[in-house]
């Protein structure tokens, strides 16, 4: 991430076989379905789900609906601060491949999709909620998220990162049940109807100190707008099939993780936010404890804290002042 840090990327199918690995957080989407009883029955839903939403939206040429479908991978970033062979996860991201069985091609779609970071669940789960402990106002500590979003931007920016990948990534996200979102008269042909709000997020704010700008739309039979969170220009930097498979994957998962607000059987009007405390909802027939993704949340922001954010402490501040990203 730097010429002090040394980086290692991985690669693994997320399949109906994935099993999560000991470095994954198991607060993220994929490695919660692929646990318990009905591990690979869930993860044979979710991934027929992706392939169903992606047909629905590549609708040229694509008469029955089956023409593509989707294979993902989990890219795991491994950051080795002392350069002595013990490395901490910091980053997980999904890419794509898109399968076109009309051709016989494989088309790679682009990094991001869904975003995991240790050090994000530190951020919100343990530094944010000591700070504003005995609190009456809620406040952000001095600095929050300059450290993540300095990690991020210098592994982007790596040699290994551009050495892998053609792409930026483009990374979507649930909208946040704190704002209210305003549809506006713009509408994209693939990422839908686009919704705009006056007051940036947290997680709005956070992202953009990892780079990233947000837009929000609503694609074509969504129930509720998306956030799109990307570095460049979301419209014209990626082609229409890459964006297709970015809302297929991510709505999915938030599907299956937010029906109350992405699998409603109404659809977002006009002035809308969102709400899961919203109760006209289906459910998936994919099983997901969310109450214990709660849970662990707080436990591996603390197992950041304990392993990275305090033996590493001087390095990482020295680092991330004399970073001019």
């Amino acid at each position: 991430m730097s010429q002090t840090f040394l980086t290692s990327i991985k690669s693994i199918p997320f399949d109906e076989n994935y099993h999560p690995s000991g470095n994954t957080r198991l607060t993220t989407n994929f490695a919660n379905l692929a646990r318990g009883e009905n591990r690979q029955e869930n993860l044979r839903k979710t991934l027929q789900m992706i392939n169903n939403r992606f047909n629905s939206l590549a609708t040229w040429d694509n008469p029955k609906g089956d023409r593509y479908s989707i294979e993902v991978s989990i890219i795991s970033v491994d950051l080795d601060v002392e350069g002595n062979g013990k490395s901490f996860p910091t980053i997980e991201v999904l890419q794509t491949t898109i399968v076109d069985h009309k051709t016989n091609e494989r088309i790679a779609g682009m990094p991001g999709h869904s975003f995991s970071s240790y050090v994000r669940d530190y951020d919100f789960s343990v530094l944010l909620l000591d700070h504003n402990k005995g609190q009456e106002t809620f406040s952000v500590p001095e600095n929050f998220g300059n450290l993540h979003g300095k990690l991020f931007k210098s592994f982007i920016n790596s040699d290994d990162y551009k050495t892998r990948f053609n792409k930026a990534p483009a990374i979507c996200l649930s909208v946040a049940t704190t704002r209210t979102y305003h549809r506006t008269a713009n509408k994209h042909p693939i990422l839908g109807v686009e919704y705009q709000q006056n007051d940036y997020s947290l997680t709005d704010e956070y992202f953009k100190k990892m780079g990233l700008k947000v837009r929000y739309f609503m694609p074509e039979n969504s129930t509720a707008p998306l956030a799109f969170y990307f570095s460049g220009d979301l419209l014209s930097d990626y082609t229409d099939l890459e964006l297709i498979s970015l809302i297929s994957t991510m709505e999915t998962f938030q599907k299956i993780y937010r029906p109350e607000i992405y699998n409603t059987n109404s659809v977002a009007g006009q002035c809308y936010q969102p709400s899961l405390n919203y109760q006209d909802y289906s459910l998936t027939q994919i099983v997901y404890d969310r109450d214990e993704r709660n849970q662990l949340a707080v436990k591996q922001g603390k197992f950041t804290e304990e392993h990275f954010i305090k033996p590493y402490k001087n390095i990482l501040e020295q680092w991330a002042a004399s970073s001019a990203l």
